[in-house]
């Protein structure tokens, strides 16, 4: 097998924006040879005013990206060598853990074990509350980060893999869920650097797609056009199915869309239709479980919604809820609120405000943040019939203990 080189150091040059070793060696002020050599399997030790530099780029100190300390250096210390991916401590920093420890070698039978319960947190995702399952998930990152010292070869493989799926998992949380967008950043990051110990070009890419929502959402079409570039050249690497496409192009609607892109957005729903339609010989990845010709169509209605399409987007939306199994909870809210804003768009307060109550009963059996900001720019839409005593029963609705404290506290 060809050698992965420092794929910590190269993760992260890749998630802060620099897709190429010339573009990084340009930031850092070094020739593109130099980077080259710290991205080897043996980096060498950078200069003082090079390891500034390659930590303020990047985010992450030098052990992080994959450095060994040498002896007599900065830190008294024997040498070690670190893993991609370590826990995070209780406060904004990210910590790591030693790559090798003093512990046995675990058998070959843990990398199934740890892997079994990753897909049991797969499942937990769409019923349990995210409070509860997020410290879940993250103490079980912290094991996965623990086995990585503990294993060697295929066995560390698998386990980098299940880790890469946690990581991303606990990003999602943290962003769609939660919407902590700065701590899903940072753990998106772990996660890419796991997909990397493991050589998995198919999940990095799943990471680096979620990686774009983040400036996407903000409005910052250029920094979310850049990673979805990157998205895109890991797929081709990692051979994907023709469903994985469609959501890469699912996902760069959605950035196009908030960044008021409608047409440019439309026509890659469009081209996402094509190709699941045309499918492909490539199986999709058992983790990816979050995205369906369904919800592509979910994704179409909040377009067609935003580019003024009325009419469109109610019968797409409308269609939308009779594909959704029932398990789809979350994905029900997000469609009830979208229902919502087409109604207020339409001028029909009373049918908007009935949409917005299903949405808040369906969030008070599985909550979701992204929801609940759904139902909250509905409120906002209908400002002018604030009077009405349907948008009063509204705001009785959405204005209890629960959900006040938590507008205010955001």
């Amino acid at each position: 097998m060809r050698p992965a080189g420092n794929t910590k150091l190269k993760s992260a040059r890749v998630a802060a924006g620099y897709h190429t070793q010339q573009a990084f060696a340009e930031a850092l002020g070094v020739g593109v040879r130099q980077v080259r050599r710290w991205e080897s399997d043996n980096p060498p030790w950078p200069h003082p005013d090079l390891q500034q530099r390659l930590t303020h780029l990047t985010g992450q100190d030098m052990e992080a990206l994959g450095f060994t300390i040498p002896l007599g250096r900065d830190h008294p210390s024997t040498q070690r060598r670190y893993p991609a991916v370590a826990p995070r401590s209780a406060g904004s920093h990210l910590s790591t853990v030693p790559s090798r420890s003093t512990a046995p070698m675990q058998p070959a039978s843990v990398a199934s074990d740890y892997a079994s319960v990753t897909r049991s947190h797969r499942g937990l995702y769409w019923s349990v509350t995210p409070a509860n399952l997020h410290p879940a998930v993250m103490a079980h990152a912290d094991l996965g980060c623990a086995l990585l010292s503990e294993t060697a070869g295929q066995t560390r493989r698998t386990v980098a893999t299940a880790l890469a799926e946690t990581w991303l998992l606990a990003g999602r949380i943290e962003f769609f869920d939660l919407r902590e967008p700065d701590d899903a950043g940072a753990t998106l990051l772990r996660a890419l650097q796991a997909a990397g110990e493991a050589d998995d070009s198919l999940i990095g890419s799943a990471v680096l797609a979620h990686t774009a929502f983040i400036p996407g959402w903000a409005g910052e079409r250029e920094a979310a056009a850049e990673r979805m570039v990157a998205a895109r050249t890991y797929a081709r690497r990692g051979s994907a199915s023709a469903e994985f496409w469609a959501w890469l192009d699912a996902v760069e609607a959605e950035c196009e869309t908030r960044c008021g892109n409608t047409r440019t957005a439309l026509h890659l729903i469009r081209h996402a239709e094509d190709t699941l339609a045309a499918g492909s010989e490539h199986p999709t990845p058992p983790w990816m479980d979050w995205f369906s010709a369904a919800r592509l169509a979910a994704f179409k209605g909040n377009t067609e919604w935003k580019a003024g399409h009325l009419p469109q987007a109610r019968a797409t939306l409308l269609g939308v809820l009779d594909q959704l199994p029932d398990v789809e909870g979350k994905q029900r809210t997000v469609v009830y609120g979208d229902l919502a804003a087409v109604e207020a768009a339409a001028g029909q307060p009373e049918e908007a405000c009935r949409y917005a109550c299903l949405a808040l009963d369906q969030l008070e059996i599985t909550w979701y943040a992204t929801g609940m900001d759904r139902i909250r720019e509905v409120r906002r839409a209908l400002a002018p019939h604030q009077h009405d005593q349907w948008v009063k029963d509204l705001d009785e609705r959405l204005y209890g203990w629960a959900t006040t404290v938590s507008a205010l506290a955001r």
